[in-house]
């Protein structure tokens, strides 16, 4: 039977990192694995970001729905239809605001018989855990019905903080495993089983945000990603863009973390929408974002 791995986080804790992580793997092992993706907008983004890794044709980009409550029947459709392989596993990444216990709650119900349970792991940022304010709750409500937690973002924090976050994850999952990046054994990871933990019930409206994007053109510069990563407002949790920059042929891809944090690289191959830059979060429209596009170029 096939197993399905679920991986969710909150926005900029990881879960992509651990993707990346678990394909490579799995690969190595000689083992098949198809992957989905969720994003609020152009989830074909991080797709592309994997297909050195990976052929497309074993992944999904599901965007712009909630697979936690009205998308959940169409991954649970695209996961029936999953070609059966030698040595198959699933991997579906959920977008960074998914209600994790609902997720879990109905993906299992009407999927083929060939698919084990589905089991959960969660992302955790230590570095900012709990420290998120209005969305603490959300962030908690994601740790709650997963089998294993993945910490991350460990090497600017110290050992008394991890003791603390290990300690508050512990009393909010006990039967969880809690693991680093490094201890991963993913050929182990079929063999867990779902949680048997009971989670508190969080308010699903929690869990749906505003998102947009807009059609990005062409940059002179890198300065011009720093100049619209920094205009846009902290409200917007999560900034994602991809263009090219002055003559380059090739594409480039960067992001904004919840902390404000910016990360650039080479994109892999052509934005099947074209150019864009997208956002997550309060504050997301259309019109600030071509305002701060236009601000950047004449910098």
């Amino acid at each position: 039977m096939e197993a399905i791995i679920t991986i969710v986080g909150f926005l900029g804790a990881g879960k992509t990192t651990l993707l990346k992580h678990l394909v490579t793997s799995y690969i190595k092992n000689n083992w098949n694995p198809f992957i989905v993706l969720n994003d609020y907008e152009n989830a074909n983004l991080d797709a592309l970001q994997l297909i050195d890794k990976i052929d497309p044709k074993w992944i999904r980009a599901l965007t712009g729905s909630c697979i936690c409550c009205s998308g959940i029947n169409e991954l649970r459709d695209h996961v029936n239809r999953i070609p059966v392989r030698t040595n198959g596993v699933t991997l579906i990444e959920a977008n960074g605001t998914s209600d994790a216990c609902a997720l879990m709650e109905f993906l299992g119900v009407g999927l083929n018989d060939r698919f084990l349970p589905p089991i959960q792991i969660s992302v955790v940022d230590v570095k900012n855990w709990q420290k998120r304010g209005e969305y603490d709750e959300l962030e908690a409500n994601q740790v709650q019905v997963s089998s294993l937690i993945i910490l991350t973002h460990l090497e600017k924090t110290t050992k008394n903080r991890q003791t603390l976050v290990r300690k508050e994850l512990k009393a909010l999952n006990r039967f969880a495993k809690i693991l680093t990046m490094d201890e991963i054994d993913a050929t182990l990871l079929r063999e867990l089983l779902p949680s048997k933990n009971i989670a508190q019930k969080l308010d699903h409206q929690k869990a749906h945000w505003s998102s947009c994007s807009t059609d990005l053109p062409d940059l002179p510069n890198l300065d011009c990603i720093y100049t619209i990563c920094n205009a846009l407002p902290k409200s917007i949790l999560r900034v994602k863009g991809c263009t090219k920059i002055g003559d380059e042929k090739k594409y480039t891809y960067f992001e904004r973390n919840p902390d404000g944090q910016v990360f650039i690289r080479p994109f892999n191959g052509i934005p099947i929408t074209g150019p864009k830059l997208l956002t997550v979060g309060p504050g997301s429209e259309s019109s600030l974002l071509e305002k701060v596009i236009q601000t950047s170029l004449k910098k």
